[in-house]
């Protein structure tokens, strides 16, 4: 996926059908929100805890989507490019824990 593209898409959607941006603050809490959602899957689905029968159906690939549109949503209304800021992430990660991850005895 090619965040740029992602985030114009985003933009298109909100113009076309949203009206306009909720704020930044509310979309800051709808990010929590969703965060939430997959928390619930998470720790229900794969941890320790028992799942519910009513989230039994719950789609987790829908639910990280939908943390994925808040965040392009937040980044369009602040003015960040998401692609160039994910891209100089993967570089500072890649270079800063190459090795540390491979020398660490926990992951082995």
């Amino acid at each position: 996926m090619n965040l740029k593209n992602a985030q114009h898409e985003v933009d298109a959607w909100i113009k076309n059908h949203g009206v306009r941006y909720f704020n930044e603050l509310t979309n800051m809490a709808q990010l929590t929100e969703e965060v939430g959602e997959v928390a619930r899957i998470i720790a229900r689905r794969y941890g320790e805890q028992s799942e519910k029968e009513s989230d039994k159906n719950k789609d987790l690939g829908e639910e990280l989507a939908d943390v994925v549109f808040v965040v392009l949503c937040l980044a369009n209304q602040t003015g960040v490019d998401l692609q160039a800021a994910f891209d100089k992430k993967m570089d500072l990660k890649t270079k800063r824990d190459h090795d540390r991850h491979h020398n660490n005895e926990k992951l082995k």
